[in-house]
């Protein structure tokens, strides 16, 4: 697609895509991209060092791409962003799936409405049916389509005037925020936030998710983002605030999992019931605040999936969340080491 005349009613928007590796589905990514019934659109790939052949991939395909040495996910974005031609830019990763009309939809929900940033998110099901990637679609898109005015929005669902994103200064890069996708988005969100731009969450405005998880992947993914969620939140002093993925549901289910477990464990060795009245009382209260996030997995698959997805939820994926949360506050904790040991040896 080329740019034309920019009108009220069609803006160009450059589809901006970071890729490392992915051969084995950023095909399918941009399949979907050019399926669009969405007239004024490019897509803007960015191979951030690959190994496996993907940029061959993208050549396949009349999108505009951009060949980088691996530098993370944020200098890639930030690179798409400069090589756009776009009035908007439409972030997605390259394991996202376009629906023919969500081009459409972000025009018409953008607009020409200065200072915002608007944010989809997954669809319910995602494009792979297995049980843990239709547990983590389900999650995400529940917490993610909480509040029409949210926290953050996703860069693997996020709308933004291109002048305006250039003039924030864009992704971090470099850091443990920008070099793997974690908390890159959140970061720059509560950026433009500072600038006094709004953020506006379209439920309608979805990206089918590749997922392809298994129970090691899905552990590993709670792991890594809870890592680095943590880490940044500490030293953004925002820890406990409900924000998307890292809802107070998530975070009162992580601490009422660990006070049952020690319940338990205190019922075992001192063999005594009390700890075990105590334990259901505790996991009671955790499935009443979690209650939405079980009915949403019941609409989604059913009742067999839900009770499945909320005894996953409640013991293996909550230890994995907690093991990144802990994994988080270390790191934290060790640079600020750093940082105040090179403060003392500069002699300031």
């Amino acid at each position: 697609m080329t740019p034309g005349p920019p009108t009220a009613e069609e803006r160009f928007i450059s589809v901006v895509i970071p890729n490392r590796n992915g051969a084995a589905f950023v095909g399918e990514c941009l399949r979907a991209a050019f399926a669009s019934t969405y007239r004024r659109f490019e897509v803007v790939v960015v191979d951030d060092g690959s190994e496996d052949g993907s940029a061959d991939v993208v050549r396949d395909f009349p999108c505009r791409l951009v060949r980088l040495p691996h530098g993370g996910v944020s200098r890639a974005r930030n690179a798409g962003a400069r090589a756009a031609a776009g009035d908007l830019l439409f972030f997605i990763d390259n394991d996202c799936l376009l629906a023919r009309d969500t081009l459409a939809i972000a025009n018409a929900s953008y607009r020409r409405r200065e200072g915002l940033v608007l944010g989809g998110t997954y669809t319910p099901a995602p494009h792979d049916r297995d049980f843990f990637s239709a547990f983590q679609s389900v999650f995400i898109h529940h917490f993610e389509t909480k509040r029409a005015e949210p926290d953050y929005v996703a860069s693997h669902a996020m709308v933004v005037d291109a002048e305006l994103f250039r003039r924030s200064g864009g992704f971090v890069e470099g850091s443990f925020i920008g070099v793997a996708a974690s908390v890159e988005d959140v970061e720059l969100c509560h950026r433009l936030r500072a600038m006094g731009c709004r953020l506006e969450m379209n439920p309608e405005l979805l990206v089918k998710h590749m997922f392809r998880f298994s129970l090691r992947r899905s552990l590993a993914n709670a792991i890594r983002k809870a890592r680095s969620w943590t880490r940044y939140s500490i030293g953004n002093r925002d820890l406990l605030a409900d924000s998307g993925a890292a809802s107070l549901e998530l975070k009162t289910n992580v601490l009422s999992s660990a006070a049952v477990a020690v319940l338990v464990a205190a019922s075992a060795v001192q063999g005594v019931r009390w700890p075990l009245a105590v334990a259901a009382a505790v996991v009671a209260l955790d499935l009443g605040v979690n209650r939405r996030l079980i009915a949403a997995w019941r609409r989604t698959g059913g009742a067999l999936f839900s009770v499945l997805a909320t005894a996953y939820y409640l013991t293996v994926y909550a230890a994995a969340v907690a093991a990144g949360g802990l994994a988080g506050g270390l790191e934290h904790l060790w640079s600020a080491g750093d940082r105040r040991a090179c403060t003392q040896r500069l002699g300031t």
